[in-house]
């Protein structure tokens, strides 16, 4: 266990399973198909992307995105709105799912914090590298210094980049556990703003031939946690019918205080203040009083 990789409490046993409407094996397994060609066909397509601007860049990225979920027959709702930013944005969410990937990037386009592992892995390693992702060692405490400056430097180069400060996966039926503090020090040190978000999943019921709506119960067959196979993940999910993903995003935080002395040398801040600064994007993800408006639904 260390600063980047704690040991999740979960375990496929204990939290992985559907005991809902479950969907034919023969649309599930077109499901999965269509699912990966389009999520690998996707990513394939990341260096032709390079060349168009931003905007069209992001809106492309929002599209496909929604329609991996949509593949996968999952829905999305998001609550709250994404609005503008100015510079580089840390966004903070709990980690419940490989779907959290696809959901993060259907609102909000950017680069994503990796284990290094990733870098190694056959096409994906390759595609994801050209993708912008971040690597990042997490089995070593010597390598953090450097993850952090890396991160540092995407958010002052205006950079949006999305974390999971639990750095594990969790069931999603409680609250997070705790964030680890390393990457908020990135954003102190770019003056970068954290916005924190709520990823839950849910079952939808409705009588036949109507739209349903979200009932409250966690959908556990998306949880993706300890030495869940992923081809096992891929298959509870395609096979679990009435899926719901929510998105609430959540009043950005302002990291104070931070940002480079005159000189360009970095003012690392005391651990305090990025304890702080952890404590409050976890409080907020946790809380369940948030009372913000829909701002989109996609079916």
């Amino acid at each position: 266990m260390n600063a980047w990789f704690p040991v999740s409490p979960c375990t496929p046993q204990a939290c992985a399973g559907h005991h809902g409407a479950v969907r034919p094996a023969l649309p599930a397994g077109a499901r999965l198909v269509a699912g990966c060609l389009l999520a690998v066909g996707g990513a394939a397509c990341t260096p032709l992307a390079a060349v168009l601007t931003q905007p069209v860049r992001d809106r492309l990225v929002r599209l496909w995105s929604r329609a991996v979920l949509r593949t996968f027959g999952v829905r999305m709702r998001v609550t709250g709105n994404p609005g503008g930013r100015n510079g580089g944005e840390l966004v903070v969410a709990n980690h419940i799912s490989w779907l959290d990937i696809p959901l993060v990037a259907a609102v909000l386009p950017a680069r994503m914090l990796g284990k290094s592992d990733i870098r190694g892995w056959p096409v994906l390693g390759a595609l994801a590298a050209r993708g912008g992702t971040l690597f990042i060692d997490r089995q070593s405490l010597r390598a953090l210094p450097a993850s952090v400056d890396s991160v540092a430097d995407a958010l002052r180069a205006g950079d949006r980049v999305v974390a999971f400060p639990e750095g594990s996966t969790r069931c999603g039926g409680g609250p997070p556990g705790p964030f680890r503090h390393a990457v908020f020090q990135a954003a102190l040190d770019a003056g970068a703003t954290v916005r924190p978000a709520r990823i839950s999943y849910h079952l939808e019921t409705a009588p036949t031939g109507k739209a349903g709506h979200a009932d409250g119960l966690p959908a556990r067959a998306v949880a993706f946690v300890g030495d869940d196979p992923l081809n096992a993940s891929l298959w509870r999910v395609v096979r679990a019918a009435g899926l719901t993903a929510e998105l609430t995003l959540l009043p950005p935080l302002r990291a104070d205080g931070a940002g480079r002395r005159p000189g360009g040398v970095d003012r690392r801040m005391p651990p305090g203040e990025r304890k702080a600064l952890a404590r409050r994007a976890q409080t907020a993800v946790a809380s369940d009083t948030a009372n913000l408006p829909a701002e989109s639904v996609h079916h």
